[in-house]
C-alpha cells in the first residue's frame, strides 16, 4: 500500500532569513521569507515553526499564508538572535492544483549569521537560504 502512494518533490520553493533595517524601531531585524520561484502559484501555504536543541524546545508557531504567487516571496516571521544557538525548523505544507506538497526546512543551530549570507532570489536582498 505504501508503494503506491506517489509523494511529490518540492522544487523551487526555499526559505530565507534575511536582517532588514525596522524604520519603526529603527533596529535590525531578523525575518524569515518563504520563496515561490516557480512560474506557478502555491496556494493555501500553511508555515509551522519552531525552535529546539538538546535541552530545551519553543512553542509551535502556525503560519496560514494563503497564496504566494509565482516568482515572488512572502513574509513569515521575525526571529529573535537567541534563537540562532537552536535549530530553527520550518515545516511547509501547500498546493500546486491540486496536489499537496510538503517539506521541512531546517537551519542548523548557528547558520543563521552573516558569514553565511548570499544572494537571496526573488527578494534581491542577502541572506541565509534553504533550498
Amino acid at each position: 500500500m505504501k508503494k503506491d502512494i506517489e509523494i511529490p518533490t518540492v522544487k523551487n520553493v526555499y526559505i530565507a532569513v534575511v536582517k532588514e533595517w525596522n524604520k519603526e524601531f529603527t533596529s535590525h531585524d531578523w525575518n524569515s521569507y518563504i520563496i515561490n520561484d516557480q512560474d506557478v502559484p502555491i496556494e493555501m501555504v500553511l508555515v509551522v515553526t519552531k525552535g529546539y536543541d538538546k535541552e530545551r524546545k519553543t512553542s509551535l508557531l502556525r503560519h496560514g499564508i494563503g497564496t504566494v504567487k509565482a516568482k515572488s516571496s512572502a513574509k513569515i516571521e521575525m526571529l529573535q538572535e537567541e534563537l540562532f544557538g537552536m535549530n530553527n525548523e520550518f515545516a511547509v505544507t501547500f498546493f500546486i492544483e491540486n496536489t499537496l506538497y510538503d517539506k521541512k526546512y531546517i537551519f542548523r543551530k548557528n547558520t543563521i549569521n552573516e558569514n553565511a549570507f548570499q544572494d537571496i532570489p526573488i527578494l534581491e536582498q542577502r541572506g541565509v537560504l534553504i533550498t
